[in-house]
């Protein structure tokens, strides 16, 4: 797994350049991506500024077969479980799932500040990340929706 110190709340406006692709962290723009499956990609601008809001960001190489999707479909799904107090319950992570070109394999899984590849969605490694990470506690803009937000592609 590959981790980032980046800070948040830097909002810029237009096309913003990231040293990683695809972005952990960074500046974003005001307005965030609407949690989904998207069928393309999807603008970094906007998809970073739901990582800052707890989302995970899933990205796959065009082509990836259908099996493989649905498999990181089922993982996504994974209970997570948050405490409040002294009760315990289960929540499910925001996602995004989108298409992306040049990855450095097959799937990339991004949260803010972290990021792990993957060759196969069979790969138990995903679902900890889902895991350590779906709760989004630990972002610029925790406990904020992943609903109402852009909902097109590139």
């Amino acid at each position: 797994m590959r981790v980032f110190a980046y800070l948040g709340g830097d909002v810029r406006s237009g096309s913003i350049g990231y040293q990683e692709s695809p972005p952990a962290g960074g500046p974003y723009n005001a307005l965030w991506q609407t949690c989904g499956t998207y069928a393309a990609p999807i603008y970094d601008e906007y998809a970073v500024h739901s990582l800052a809001r707890g989302a995970i960001w899933v990205t796959y190489r065009p082509g990836l077969a259908a099996t493989e999707r649905e498999k990181l479909r089922a993982v996504l799904v994974t209970p997570i479980k948050v405490k409040q107090g002294e009760q315990e319950r289960e929540i499910k992570a925001k996602t995004l799932v989108s298409p992306r070109e040049n990855l450095p394999a097959p799937i990339v899984m991004t949260a803010w500040n972290a990021q792990i590849t993957a060759q196969t969605a069979d790969d138990e490694r995903l679902k900890s990340f889902v895991e350590q990470f779906g709760a989004g506690d630990r972002v610029p803009e925790a406990g904020a929706s992943c609903a109402g937000g852009f909902t097109g592609t590139r």
